[in-house]
Order: C-alpha cells, then structure tokens, then sequence
C-alpha cells in the first residue's frame, strides 16, 4: 500500500483536492480529511498493482491546484521582490501583462507550466509520503519559478515599452496642440511597402527627411514610417485624410490616429483610393 499525507491549513485548498479526488473512481483509492494540532490533513491510500499510474495522478491534481490557486500570488510575489520600485497601480498592470501573455500563447505555456510541475510533483511523490503543500511550492518548484519569472520579466519589458509610447505620444499630442498648421488638408496614400503624401490639389509633398532636427522622434522609431510622421510633424494638418491601399491600419497608422486625433479621417472607396489601389506606387518613385 501506498499512502500519501498532504499537509496545509488552508481550507480553501483542501477542499479543491477533495473534490478533485472525488472525481478518481478507482476501488484502490480512498482518502480521508484530518484535523491535527498545527495541520488539516488529506490522506490518500492506494492498494493497487500500477503505483506509476497513482502517483501521476495525485501529481497531476497537485500540479493543477499550484496553476489554479497559487499562480497568481507567486506572480505578485516576484513583482513585488525583483521590482519593487513600481507603485501599486504599475505592479498590478505587470501583473495583467503576465496574463495577457499565459492567455496569448495558452496552450504552449500552460503545457510547460503542467509538465514542470508534473515532473517535481511526480519525483517528490515516489520518494516520500508526507507533502507540506506551501513549503513545497514556495522551495521545490525552482524550474516553475524561473518560468514565471521570466514570465514577469517579459511584462515588464512590455510594459516599459508601453509606457514610454504613451509618454511619446502625449509629447507629440502636447506639440501640435501649440503650434500653428502649415497646410489645411494633407492625404497620405499608405500601403505597407510604400506611401505618398499628396496636397489638397494632389500634387506631391516630399518627405522631410531631416530627423535631425525633430527631437521629439528621438527614442522611438518606426523604421521607414519616420520620415512621414516628421513630415506630418512639421507641417501639421488641419485635416489628415488617409487612404489604405491594404486596407489595413497597422501600428504606425493606429499612431498617427491617436497623436493627430480628430484631425485624422480614413478613407476607403473615394475616387483617390480608387486610383492608387490600381497603381503600384513602387513605379511613381516612393
């Protein structure tokens, strides 16, 4: 016989794994609830032929509840260790950001979570017949834990990127609101291979390519797109008409939507559109 002693004080916890070995219909398996002096305990006996088999899937409820029940306050606990130099409020965005990223790529990480977890769980288990449940999540799980910790790390990163956009962006909103426009309407014929900048008589507008002097493009760059946004920049619009030959508003243009506001109008089936989605602006020189 097999018997396998888990040990935690937590009643919420208890109940998860009751309920989840009450779901095991198998004759050699019974288990039982236990209040001692410093531990409530649930005992699990099995007097079967395939241990292998048994062990696997007490570790895989315990693997399951660390997921489920102790995920979340380790993320926050290592948020609050390796970054403690966030305010509340940053700390919990981080701490949304880790979700996004479990959600964005589930099945891939959540297989990776399990399988960690599976392997300690299963390895303890074989050797031993009493588990402290916190003490070994909090100190047998290293391989979990630096998973995790990359986890935070990866939405910190984003994170910082994000807010220096949005500091990036309210500098440029803060700009145009303070200067005065240099042309009343502009169109910018945009696909993801070339652009065009056109006036309201629709001749050609050249890029301004001197970024130099354009302090406020000093930390983010959008690659090609930089010289249309420092055109734009200098010029201010009254009104930006953009014209998608794709069809489609990638991250640049979601930008140029946000710093220029209610001065932006997109465009879809109007005679320009027309004309340059059935010409390649390769052949114009742009």
């Amino acid at each position: 016989m097999k018997s396998i002693c888990i040990k935690t004080n937590n009643s919420n916890l208890l109940d998860y794994l009751y309920n989840e070995f009450k779901l095991i219909d198998e004759d050699n398996i019974c288990f039982s609830l236990n209040e001692f002096k410093n531990f409530k305990n649930i005992i699990i006996h099995y007097n079967g032929d395939d241990l292998p088999s048994f062990i696997k899937k007490v570790a895989s409820i315990l693997s399951y509840l660390v997921i489920d029940e102790f995920e979340e306050d380790l993320l926050k606990n290592i948020i609050f260790k390796n970054y403690f130099y966030f305010d509340n409020k940053e700390k919990e965005q981080i701490l949304n950001i880790c979700f996004d990223i479990f959600s964005d790529d589930f099945t891939n990480l959540f297989d990776k979570k399990f399988k960690l977890l599976l392997t300690s769980f299963s390895k303890y288990l074989r050797n031993n017949k009493i588990l402290f449940l916190s003490g070994f999540v909090n100190f047998r799980l290293s391989n979990y834990h630096k998973l995790l910790e990359s986890t935070v790390d990866e939405a910190v990163n984003s994170f910082i990127v994000e807010k220096e956009y949005l500091e990036f962006v309210s500098l440029l909103k803060l700009y145009i609101s303070t200067q005065s426009s240099q042309i009343d309407t502009l169109h910018l014929i945009y696909s993801d291979e070339n652009s065009l900048l056109l006036d309201d008589d629709k001749n050609i507008i050249p890029f301004s390519e001197d970024l130099l002097k354009t302090k406020y493009l000093s930390d983010i760059s959008f690659s090609k797109n930089d010289y249309i946004l420092n055109t734009l920049l200098n010029l201010i619009p009254q009104k930006i008409y953009i014209h998608l030959i794709n069809n489609y508003i990638d991250d640049f243009i979601n930008t140029i939507a946000i710093i220029f506001e209610n001065r932006v109008e997109f465009c879809n089936d109007c005679n320009i559109c027309k004309l340059y989605k059935n010409m390649s602006l390769d052949k114009l020189g742009f």
